[in-house]
């Protein structure tokens, strides 16, 4: 092979892109990777990685101001944001040296620049074209904005802006009541912002089960984190000193900054996919459950395939593709399967279908609930966190929903999807040990209920 022919060509290195890459190196083929900027992508350097070391920091500085009520004598003195900068740059730039050397170690050849698609198997980067049997687009997302609503990075941010400020700003106005304006809202609040979430669907995290949006609610509430639901936004204007947002039906609130976390959306344009005539919708790359799309050889994978945009997502979809190139029978990856966590204090965290949707799927009469409250978990107690843990099932069936709240309950995520994917019936899940005192616990409770043997107190 020419030092530009390739068994599987990758444009975008990010968690689908690398995965792919890494992956099917480790299957034998030959792989080229090409990418415009860093190894790893949004979610290592402008996403997942360096929000949850904020998130943590927050953590911190909340267990300081609140150190007495353990017994502690502490003082929280305030944020040196340099310093959470510096932790947050440390964390992302270990994980980055670690998968550049994996991947150099697989002898993938990284080919540096910014990549457009110029044939049905062929990128072009910097003037020169390089092949693969197969191709493998990976592109990712960026933050969408509203229409009339200019970025200018300094009032007016999103969250890669927010991500590199060296200040805590006075007053917050989160534009988005979605997983990354709650994470920020959570964030900002804990270091001393006053915060106020805009958002014009009737709940925050609307893509969550009602019960955990109320409970979300309810504690940013506690927490003195405004929310505005039910609230469309009409148009911000900067000033000397801020920005004033005018809501819908002429309400105003002034904020030192506006972050616009509207969600994000497929990189796609101006990329060659759609000269190439692959099939798009609203800039997403339409492919099937093995991320095949309509041109024969040329795969899809990540945030630019439409459903949930999650970096795990996107990682078992490179993973599927590679193995789909090689020959092999890869088991498809549903998004109903894959878990899902918001990263706020408390956290939230589900895998399944929302009462709702299993209602809409099975009919009301064919689905039960169980809510244990986290109130008779003792290592919550310990923690001093509220919540619960919702099971939502078929009757007489497998458990088809699980629903999270709390701190920590992220790390519970992992038994819950387990359960959910081997379709897991209460009787199954019952009789199994969980550690005591442990937050896991709450999960063997809450299927003890549900199969008729509680023993704690539940609502």
């Amino acid at each position: 092979m020419a030092d530009t022919d390739f068994d599987v060509l990758v444009l975008g290195a990010g968690s689908g892109g690398y995965a792919c890459a890494l992956r099917a190196a480790q299957l034998g083929l030959r792989v080229g990777l090409v990418e415009k900027d860093r190894l790893g992508g949004t979610c290592l350097h402008i996403g997942c990685i360096p929000t949850k070391a904020l998130l943590h920091a927050a953590e911190v500085a909340d267990s300081a101001r609140e150190a007495g009520q353990f017994g502690v004598r502490a003082s929280f003195e305030g944020i040196d944001m340099p310093g959470v900068l510096a932790y947050q740059d440390g964390v992302v730039n270990r994980l980055f040296k670690g998968l550049t050397g994996l991947v150099r170690s697989r002898g993938i050849t990284v080919i540096e620049g910014a990549g457009r698609l110029t044939g049905p198997r062929e990128v072009t980067v910097d003037g020169t074209a390089y092949t693969g049997r197969s191709v493998v687009l990976a592109t990712g997302s960026y933050s969408r904005t509203l229409p009339g609503l200019e970025i200018d990075g300094e009032r007016v941010i999103t969250s890669e802006h927010a991500l590199r400020l060296d200040h805590v700003p006075s007053s917050v106005v989160v534009l988005g009541g979605g997983v990354i304006g709650c994470e920020f809202a959570s964030v900002w609040r804990s270091f001393g912002a006053e915060v106020t979430i805009v958002e014009a669907l009737p709940r925050l995290i609307a893509g969550e089960d009602a019960a955990s949006s109320a409970a979300l609610e309810r504690a940013f509430r506690k927490r003195g984190i405004t929310s505005r639901t039910g609230t469309p936004f009409s148009e911000a204007k900067v000033t000397d000193h801020g920005v004033v947002v005018t809501l819908e039906g002429g309400e105003t609130i002034e904020a030192e900054l506006l972050l616009v976390a509207v969600g994000r959306g497929p990189r796609t344009a101006d990329l060659g996919y759609e000269e190439q005539g692959i099939a798009m919708e609203r800039g997403f790359v339409l492919a099937d459950d093995r991320g095949r799309t309509n041109l024969e050889g040329v795969y899809a994978v990540g945030d630019i395939v439409p459903g949930l945009q999650l970096a795990h997502r996107g990682f078992a979809h490179g993973i599927l593709v590679a193995e789909q190139i090689a020959g092999l029978d890869p088991r498809p990856v549903p998004d109903s399967g894959i878990p899902r966590v918001t990263y706020t204090h408390p956290e939230v965290a589900s895998v399944g279908l929302t009462e709702a949707a299993a209602i809409e799927a099975y009919g009301a009469e064919a689905v039960q609930t169980v809510t244990y409250d986290l109130g008779g978990n003792g290592k919550s107690q310990i923690l001093r966190t509220q919540g619960f843990v919702k099971l939502v099932a078929q009757v007489d069936g497998p458990v088809v929903g699980l629903h999270l709240v709390g701190d920590r309950v992220g790390e519970l995520i992992g038994e819950a999807q387990l359960i959910y994917n081997w379709e897991g019936h209460a009787d199954d899940v019952a009789p199994l040990l969980h550690a005591h005192p442990t937050q896991n616990e709450a999960l063997g409770e809450a299927h003890l209920a549900l199969a008729g043997k509680a023993l704690h107190a539940h609502g």
